[in-house]
């Protein structure tokens, strides 16, 4: 009894010993300051508070739980996750425009879906996970010469075009750009040779014009053209305005006058201008910090997996993450366009949390493996 109660205090022992704190102590630490700051935006004006706060927080928990649950799994049954929510996801895309359910009127996108006892789903944040962990596999066999690059591209070309036709389709080009992004960061780490992506930069030069004139709406060039020639359209400059108002407010350490300022969607795509009001110039240093101390810890689990599959994985998953928390700033400072890329960990949304802390769940496993390996 004393043998086998030993051995598993030795194995509860090497499972925390394992454990990476340096990505967990970022992502608890980014979650916690989204709970207050969403208390603060929701608190004000929001019908369905506390409610929506509570189901924020459930998502957080749900999330922490699937995360730990990811990482007590064999790694190499990463394979078959991928392939599952990629499956999965994109069954759902194919639903999603014939089940009945639109937000389009609110948010532009028909990207949500009802599910029962789910509520409102985007099935493109499943669709990310699943094609990084499928293309991963795929890149890892072509480097090893189990299959040739001309079929290992083929097989990419017909796994990416289905669910990003689909995504764009709705039109979401911002879950669209990450994705792009994620796969032209694992292609970089595979080895492809710089002329090609030159030439894949010339390509996207000439295809701007046809974008511009055949795919994006209205609202969307409007956003391009504000950013571009500032005061051009003051309406649509009206979020941009709002927004550096209200992080100017904060100060240092956050509005004290209780007059907070109003900004479209600040419990989403805007809510890095409600840490600023709520926290300071304190608050939002320490999100930059946070997010680029996880970055960074990510890329060194890249470096250090066991199997260039793995590191492909953390690769694009950490690439998904640095498009995410870029974009979200960049658009609320005014140097980058508006999207509807919530920020990471902060922003409203039990789906998006939920795949985040997945995404984090699988991090966590590869570089526990290499920890066990090591031990």
């Amino acid at each position: 009894m004393n043998t086998g109660r030993s051995g598993i205090e030795q194995l509860r022992n090497n499972y925390f010993r394992a454990v990476d704190y340096w990505l967990i102590v970022p992502i608890l630490t980014l979650t916690m300051i989204g709970i207050f700051v969403l208390n603060g935006v929701l608190s004000t004006g929001f019908a369905d508070y506390p409610q929506n706060l509570y189901k924020q927080a459930g998502a957080a928990v749900l999330g922490i739980f699937i995360a730990l649950i990811i990482c007590l799994l064999e790694t190499h049954f990463m394979k078959l996750i991928g392939w599952g929510l990629y499956v999965s996801s994109l069954l759902l895309l194919l639903v999603m425009p014939f089940d009945g359910f639109s937000m389009v009127d609110k948010w532009g996108a028909d990207a949500w879906m009802k599910l029962p006892f789910v509520g409102t789903f985007q099935p493109s944040e499943l669709t990310k996970i699943g094609l990084v962990l499928v293309a991963a596999y795929i890149f890892e066999d072509m480097a090893e010469k189990k299959i040739s690059v001309k079929r290992g591209f083929l097989y990419l070309g017909i796994i990416y075009a289905v669910p990003l036709a689909l995504i764009l389709k709705q039109p979401d080009f911002g879950t669209g750009m990450v994705i792009v992004f994620s796969f032209v960061c694992i292609l970089f780490i595979w080895g492809l040779k710089y002329r090609y992506f030159l030439l894949a930069l010339s390509g996207v030069i000439v295809a701007v014009p046809f974008a511009w004139n055949f795919y994006l709406e209205a609202f969307q060039k409007k956003r391009i053209l504000s950013l571009l020639f500032a005061g051009s359209d003051p309406s649509a400059e009206y979020n941009l305005v709002q927004a550096k108002t209200a992080i100017a407010s904060g100060g240092l350490i956050g509005n004290t006058t209780g007059s907070f300022v109003s900004v479209p969607v600040k419990e989403s795509d805007f809510i890095f201008t409600a840490v600023s009001e709520h926290m300071g110039f304190i608050g939002t240093t320490a999100v930059v910090l946070l997010a680029f101390f996880f970055i960074m810890r990510c890329l060194y689990v890249s470096s250090q997996a066991s199997q260039k599959s793995y590191s492909y994985v953390v690769i694009g998953l950490t690439a998904g993450f640095a498009f995410h928390f870029i974009e979200n700033m960049g658009m609320c400072v005014g140097i980058l366009p508006i999207t509807g890329i919530p920020l990471p960990f902060i922003s409203l949304g039990g789906t998006a949390l939920l795949v985040n802390f997945i995404a984090v769940g699988i991090i966590l496993n590869i570089s526990m493996d290499r920890n066990l390996g090591q031990r």
